[in-house]
Protein backbone atom coordinates (compact mmCIF):
# COMPACT_ATOMS: atom_id res chain seq x y z
CA UNK A 1 0.00 0.00 0.00
CA UNK A 2 1.33 3.41 -0.93
CA UNK A 3 2.36 5.94 1.69
CA UNK A 4 -0.54 8.22 0.67
CA UNK A 5 -3.10 5.42 1.04
CA UNK A 6 -1.68 4.45 4.44
CA UNK A 7 -1.89 8.07 5.59
CA UNK A 8 -5.47 8.39 4.32
CA UNK A 9 -6.50 5.17 6.06
CA UNK A 10 -4.88 6.33 9.30
CA UNK A 11 -6.77 9.64 9.11
CA UNK A 12 -10.11 7.86 8.54
CA UNK A 13 -9.47 5.52 11.50
CA UNK A 14 -8.48 8.47 13.68
CA UNK A 15 -11.68 10.26 12.73
CA UNK A 16 -13.78 7.22 13.60
CA UNK A 17 -12.00 6.84 16.94
CA UNK A 18 -12.54 10.51 17.76
CA UNK A 19 -16.21 10.36 16.81
CA UNK A 20 -16.80 7.24 18.89
CA UNK A 21 -14.98 8.79 21.86
CA UNK A 22 -17.24 11.84 21.86
CA UNK A 23 -20.30 11.36 24.07
CA UNK A 24 -23.64 11.34 22.31
CA UNK A 25 -25.97 14.30 22.70
CA UNK A 26 -28.71 11.77 23.50
CA UNK A 27 -28.84 9.05 26.13
CA UNK A 28 -28.98 5.47 24.95
CA UNK A 29 -31.77 3.69 26.75
CA UNK A 30 -32.22 -0.03 27.26
CA UNK A 31 -34.96 -2.34 28.48
CA UNK A 32 -37.80 -1.66 30.87
CA UNK A 33 -36.54 -1.54 34.44
CA UNK A 34 -37.78 -0.99 38.00
CA UNK A 35 -39.50 2.21 39.06
CA UNK A 36 -38.04 4.22 41.90
CA UNK A 37 -40.21 3.33 44.89
CA UNK A 38 -41.17 6.97 45.40
CA UNK A 39 -42.51 7.13 41.84
CA UNK A 40 -44.35 3.83 42.26
CA UNK A 41 -46.06 5.17 45.39
CA UNK A 42 -46.91 8.41 43.56
CA UNK A 43 -48.62 6.30 40.87
CA UNK A 44 -50.68 4.54 43.55
CA UNK A 45 -51.76 7.84 45.15
CA UNK A 46 -52.34 9.69 41.88
CA UNK A 47 -52.74 7.34 38.88
CA UNK A 48 -53.11 10.25 36.45
CA UNK A 49 -49.41 11.08 37.02
CA UNK A 50 -48.46 7.72 35.52
CA UNK A 51 -51.06 7.33 32.77
CA UNK A 52 -49.70 9.85 30.25
CA UNK A 53 -48.88 8.19 26.96
CA UNK A 54 -47.00 9.53 23.94
CA UNK A 55 -47.36 6.75 21.32
CA UNK A 56 -45.48 8.64 18.60
CA UNK A 57 -42.75 10.10 20.81
CA UNK A 58 -40.27 12.29 18.94
CA UNK A 59 -37.53 14.62 20.12
CA UNK A 60 -39.02 18.06 20.74
CA UNK A 61 -37.86 20.84 18.36
CA UNK A 62 -35.51 23.15 20.25
CA UNK A 63 -36.10 26.69 19.01
CA UNK A 64 -34.88 29.89 20.68
CA UNK A 65 -38.25 30.50 22.39
CA UNK A 66 -38.33 26.90 23.65
CA UNK A 67 -34.77 27.21 25.00
CA UNK A 68 -35.74 30.44 26.80
CA UNK A 69 -38.80 28.72 28.25
CA UNK A 70 -36.73 25.79 29.54
CA UNK A 71 -34.12 28.08 31.11
CA UNK A 72 -36.78 30.33 32.65
CA UNK A 73 -38.72 27.42 34.18
CA UNK A 74 -35.51 25.93 35.57
CA UNK A 75 -34.53 29.27 37.14
CA UNK A 76 -37.97 30.04 38.58
CA UNK A 77 -38.37 26.65 40.25
CA UNK A 78 -34.78 26.57 41.53
CA UNK A 79 -35.08 30.00 43.10
CA UNK A 80 -38.67 29.72 44.37
CA UNK A 81 -38.61 26.31 46.06
CA UNK A 82 -36.51 25.91 49.20
CA UNK A 83 -34.65 22.65 49.83
CA UNK A 84 -36.02 20.29 52.49
CA UNK A 85 -35.70 16.53 52.77
CA UNK A 86 -38.66 14.16 52.69
CA UNK A 87 -37.77 13.01 56.19
CA UNK A 88 -38.02 16.60 57.46
CA UNK A 89 -41.35 17.24 55.69
CA UNK A 90 -43.10 13.88 55.72
CA UNK A 91 -41.18 11.67 58.13
CA UNK A 92 -40.20 9.17 55.40
CA UNK A 93 -37.05 8.71 53.34
CA UNK A 94 -38.62 9.01 49.88
CA UNK A 95 -41.90 10.73 49.05
CA UNK A 96 -42.47 12.05 45.52
CA UNK A 97 -44.87 14.98 45.30
CA UNK A 98 -45.18 18.54 44.09
CA UNK A 99 -43.55 21.12 46.37
CA UNK A 100 -46.80 23.01 46.98
CA UNK A 101 -45.58 23.87 50.48
CA UNK A 102 -42.71 25.85 48.95
CA UNK A 103 -40.24 23.19 50.10
CA UNK A 104 -39.00 20.03 48.45
CA UNK A 105 -36.12 17.78 47.51
CA UNK A 106 -34.66 16.86 44.13
CA UNK A 107 -37.56 14.90 42.64
CA UNK A 108 -40.06 17.53 43.81
CA UNK A 109 -38.15 20.25 41.93
CA UNK A 110 -38.03 18.02 38.82
CA UNK A 111 -41.74 17.18 39.00
CA UNK A 112 -42.70 20.84 39.23
CA UNK A 113 -40.48 21.75 36.25
CA UNK A 114 -42.06 18.90 34.30
CA UNK A 115 -45.58 20.08 35.10
CA UNK A 116 -44.80 23.70 34.18
CA UNK A 117 -43.25 22.71 30.83
CA UNK A 118 -46.18 20.40 30.05
CA UNK A 119 -48.54 23.30 30.73
CA UNK A 120 -46.60 25.24 28.05
CA UNK A 121 -47.18 22.49 25.49
CA UNK A 122 -44.11 20.24 25.66
CA UNK A 123 -45.32 16.61 25.56
CA UNK A 124 -44.91 14.29 28.54
CA UNK A 125 -42.81 11.98 26.35
CA UNK A 126 -40.11 14.66 26.10
CA UNK A 127 -40.08 15.50 29.84
CA UNK A 128 -38.58 12.54 31.62
CA UNK A 129 -37.93 12.07 35.32
CA UNK A 130 -34.41 10.63 35.56
CA UNK A 131 -32.44 8.92 38.34
CA UNK A 132 -28.69 9.48 38.55
CA UNK A 133 -25.84 8.82 40.92
CA UNK A 134 -23.79 11.77 42.15
CA UNK A 135 -20.00 11.61 42.39
CA UNK A 136 -20.28 10.97 46.15
CA UNK A 137 -22.48 7.92 45.47
CA UNK A 138 -25.77 9.46 46.57
CA UNK A 139 -28.89 8.97 44.48
CA UNK A 140 -30.42 12.06 42.87
CA UNK A 141 -33.31 12.91 40.54
CA UNK A 142 -33.29 15.40 37.66
CA UNK A 143 -35.53 16.21 34.70
CA UNK A 144 -34.40 15.29 31.19
CA UNK A 145 -35.80 17.37 28.33
CA UNK A 146 -35.54 15.26 25.17
CA UNK A 147 -34.99 17.59 22.19
CA UNK A 148 -33.78 17.35 18.62
CA UNK A 149 -30.56 19.05 19.80
CA UNK A 150 -29.91 16.55 22.60
CA UNK A 151 -31.02 15.50 26.08
CA UNK A 152 -30.82 18.49 28.41
CA UNK A 153 -30.80 18.28 32.21
CA UNK A 154 -32.77 20.50 34.59
CA UNK A 155 -31.26 20.14 38.04
CA UNK A 156 -31.98 21.81 41.38
CA UNK A 157 -28.27 21.57 42.24
CA UNK A 158 -27.10 23.49 39.16
CA UNK A 159 -28.54 26.74 37.74
CA UNK A 160 -27.33 25.83 34.25
CA UNK A 161 -29.28 23.79 31.71
CA UNK A 162 -26.70 21.42 30.22
CA UNK A 163 -26.46 18.42 27.97
CA UNK A 164 -26.58 15.22 29.99
CA UNK A 165 -23.04 14.34 28.81
CA UNK A 166 -21.70 17.61 30.28
CA UNK A 167 -22.72 16.75 33.84
CA UNK A 168 -20.76 14.70 36.38
CA UNK A 169 -23.56 12.22 37.02
CA UNK A 170 -23.79 8.51 36.37
CA UNK A 171 -27.14 8.00 34.60
CA UNK A 172 -29.15 5.00 35.73
CA UNK A 173 -32.77 5.10 34.56
CA UNK A 174 -35.51 7.41 33.34
CA UNK A 175 -39.17 7.44 32.42
CA UNK A 176 -40.11 5.86 29.13
CA UNK A 177 -40.76 8.28 26.28
CA UNK A 178 -44.03 6.51 25.48
CA UNK A 179 -45.49 5.92 28.97
CA UNK A 180 -45.01 8.02 32.10
CA UNK A 181 -45.64 5.00 34.33
CA UNK A 182 -42.81 2.93 32.84
CA UNK A 183 -39.06 3.30 33.33
CA UNK A 184 -36.15 2.26 31.11
CA UNK A 185 -32.51 1.70 31.92
CA UNK A 186 -29.85 4.02 30.59
CA UNK A 187 -27.05 2.05 28.96
CA UNK A 188 -23.76 1.83 30.88
CA UNK A 189 -25.59 2.76 34.07
CA UNK A 190 -24.89 0.88 37.28
CA UNK A 191 -27.50 -0.44 39.73
CA UNK A 192 -29.28 2.49 41.38
CA UNK A 193 -28.59 3.35 45.00
CA UNK A 194 -32.06 4.84 45.42
CA UNK A 195 -35.07 2.82 46.47
CA UNK A 196 -36.77 0.98 43.64
CA UNK A 197 -39.54 -1.53 43.22
CA UNK A 198 -40.46 -3.87 40.40
CA UNK A 199 -43.99 -3.52 39.11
Amino acid sequence: MSRKLLLAAAMVLAGIATASAEPSRWMTTGDLTSQPIGHYELCQRSPVECSETTPDAQAYPLTRPVWKLIVDVNNVVNTTIKPMTDMQQYGVEDYWTYPDSGYGDCEDYAMLKRRKLMEKGIPAGDLLMTVVRQSDGDGHAVLTVHTDHGDFILDNLDPRVRLWSQTDYRYLKRQSETSSGAWVSIEDGEPALVGSIRR
